[in-house]
C-alpha cells in the first residue's frame, strides 16, 4: 500500500499558505515554509511499518497545482493526507473532488483529512466534500498507522476517526492521547525532503535549520485564542535523552546549525535543567543553536544563564495584549509586569525574545490597541525584544474565542476562506483598515534608527549579516501581507 502525505499548492494570487505546522494560517508574500513535524512522524512510522511513502509538499516545492496534480496521478497512490486549516478547508474539498474524479480511470483512491479544523467540525467535511475519512485528534503518526492497519490488514481504528458505511456517516468516539512519543522512531528526514524547509524561515540565523517537537502540545494550553489544544488537550513531553539522541543525529548526520523546537511551549522546570546539563555535557551548545516557545513568567533568572549556556538563542513569547482586562480574557495567565520582567531577564542572559501581538479583539477599543502597539515598540526600541510576529486575531473553530463570539454575536461571517488574516472577521469598534494598519506600523519599528542601531551594534559575524538582511526581507514582506485589499 503507497501512502502520499501531501500539500497541494493553492494557486490564488494571494501568496504562499502558510499551512503546515502552523497554529494559525496566514498567505504569504516572502514564502516561509516550516517543516511539519508531527506528519513527518507519520510517514516515518508508516515507513517502519512496511508501507511506502511518498512525501508530496508542492507549496515547499514551489510547484503549481497542475504539476502537483500531475504528480499524483502517476503515483496513483492508494490513501492520500492533506493537512488542512479553516481558510482553506473548502479549497481541499475541491481538490478531493479533482482526485476522486480520477476514479472513473481504475484508480480508487483513499482521501483523508487531519488538521485542527477537521478536529473541531469533522462532520462539516464529511457532509461537503468526498473526503473517505477524517482524523481527529493530533497525533496524526499513530492515528495514520491504524487507519493503513485497518485498510490493509482490516485492524480496529483507533478512536478519533471518521468514516463512511452504507451510505451513512459514522465515527469511533472522541479521540484519545495514548501514544507514547519516546517509543516513535527519529523523524526520516530525507524521506519527508527536510532540506524544503531549511532555509526560507525567519527563525533561523544560522543555515541549515529545522525543527522538532520535545512536546505535543503546550504545557499550558489554556489560552482561548490558540487552535491547538483542540488536537492536544493534554501535554506529554518526550524524555530529555530521547531528544537530545535526536539532536545529536541532525548535527552528525545532516549538518543543522539551527534547531526550532515548536512544542507549544518548551517543557520548564527540572526536564528543562536535565536537558540544558545535556546539551553542555554532550558538547552540543558549541555546535548548534536551539529556538522554542516560552511562556512569561515560567523562569528564573538562573534557568534563563543555564538556557544560553546550553546554546539556546531565540525564544518566542507571546504577549497578544498590553492590556490586563485582555490579557485575563484570554487567560493568558501573566501580567504586563511579568512580559516586561521576563524580557528583560532573557536578554540580560544573552537570550534573544521574540515578541508575538494580535490585533483585532472585538471588546478592546482604538486605545486599547495603541497601548499595546506602544508596548510592542519600546520592548523592540529598547532591546529588551529582538525580533517581533504581529497578525489579527482570527477566532478559529473549536476554541474558546469562536464560542465566545458565536455567543457574543461579534463573529461577522462564517465564510471560512475569510479567515486567513487579511481581514478582522470578528466585529470591532474598529475598522479593519485600521486593525491591519496597526499590524503594519508595529512592523515598521524594525526601520526605526534607534532599532537599526541596536541592530547593527550587535552584529559580530557574518551570520550576523546575512540574518540581518534576510530579517529585513522578511520584515518588508509582513508589511505586505497586511495592506489593505478587498476581499
Amino acid at each position: 500500500m503507497k501512502i502520499a502525505i501531501a500539500y497541494p499548492p493553492i494557486d490564488t494570487g494571494k501568496g504562499v499558505p502558510l499551512l503546515s505546522q502552523n497554529r494559525q494560517f496566514q498567505w504569504f508574500n516572502s514564502p516561509t515554509y516550516i517543516y511539519p513535524v508531527v506528519p513527518a512522524s507519520a510517514a516515518t512510522l508508516l515507513k517502519k511499518n512496511g508501507y511506502e511513502v511518498l512525501w508530496s509538499d508542492g507549496i515547499a516545492e514551489e510547484k503549481s497545482y497542475g504539476e502537483w496534480l500531475s504528480e499524483i496521478k502517476k503515483e496513483q497512490p492508494d490513501v492520500l493526507v492533506i493537512e488542512t486549516k479553516t481558510p482553506v478547508v473548502k479549497t481541499h474539498w475541491k481538490i478531493i473532488e479533482d482526485l476522486k474524479n480520477n476514479g472513473n480511470h481504475g484508480w480508487n483512491l483513499v482521501t483523508v483529512l487531519i488538521g485542527d479544523h477537521v478536529t473541531a467540525l469533522p462532520q462539516e467535511s464529511m457532509e461537503n466534500s468526498h473526503v473517505d475519512f477524517v482524523i481527529t485528534g493530533g497525533d496524526y503518526d499513530f492515528s495514520l498507522l491504524s487507519l493503513c492497519e485497518h485498510l490493509s490488514k482490516g485492524k480496529e481504528l483507533d478512536a478519533g476517526i471518521w468514516y463512511r458505511s452504507a451510505g451513512l456517516i459514522k465515527n469511533t468516539g472522541p479521540f484519545v492521547l495514548k501514544g507514547d512519543l519516546n517509543k516513535l522512531p527519529f523523524i526520516d528526514r530525507d524521506l519527508t525532503k527536510w532540506y524544503l524547509y531549511s532555509e526560507k524561515n525567519g527563525n533561523y540565523k544560522k543555515l541549515p535549520g529545522t525543527y522538532t517537537m520535545a512536546g505535543r502540545d503546550c504545557w499550558y494550553h489554556k489560552c482561548t485564542f490558540c487552535s491547538w489544544p483542540t488536537i492536544y488537550p493534554s501535554f506529554r513531553a518526550r524524555k530529555p535523552e530521547n531528544l537530545l539522541d535526536e539532536i545529536g543525529i541532525l548535527i552528525d548526520k545532516y549538518g543543522v546549525k539551527e534547531v526550532m523546537d515548536d512544542s507549544g511551549t518548551f517543557p520548564a522546570g527540572q526536564w528543562l535543567e536535565e536537558f540544558c546539563r545535556g546539551m553542555i555535557e554532550r558538547g552540543y551548545n558549541k555546535r548548534i543553536s536551539i529556538d522554542c516557545n516560552m511562556r512569561f513568567g515560567a523562569l528564573s533568572p538562573e534557568q534563563y544563564g543555564l538556557m544560553r549556556e546550553a546554546g539556546f538563542r531565540l525564544l518566542l513569547f507571546g504577549i497578544e495584549s498590553a492590556n490586563p482586562k485582555t490579557l485575563e480574557r484570554l487567560n493568558k495567565g501573566v501580567t504586563v509586569e511579568t512580559i516586561v520582567s521576563s524580557c528583560k531577564d532573557a536578554r540580560c542572559a544573552g537570550l534573544y525574545p521574540h515578541i508575538t501581538i494580535m490585533f483585532g479583539y472585538p471588546w478592546e477599543a482604538y486605545q486599547d490597541a495603541l497601548n499595546t502597539l506602544n508596548l510592542g515598540k519600546w520592548l523592540l526600541k529598547k532591546g529588551y525584544a529582538w525580533t517581533m510576529q504581529a497578525t489579527v486575531v482570527i477566532p478559529y473553530p473549536g476554541t474558546p474565542l469562536f464560542e465566545e463570539c458565536k455567543a457574543a454575536g461579534w463573529l461577522a461571517t462564517t465564510d471560512w476562506e475569510r479567515y486567513d488574516m487579511r481581514e478582522a472577521v470578528m466585529k470591532t469598534t474598529m475598522s479593519s483598515e485600521q486593525i491591519t494598519n496597526f499590524v503594519q506600523t508595529i512592523y515598521s519599528t524594525a526601520f526605526s534608527p534607534e532599532f537599526l542601531l541596536r541592530r547593527f551594534l550587535a552584529i559580530r559575524d557574518l551570520d550576523d549579516i546575512k540574518y540581518f538582511i534576510r530579517a529585513g526581507g522578511k520584515v518588508l514582506g509582513h508589511i505586505f501581507d497586511f495592506r489593505s485589499r478587498g476581499n
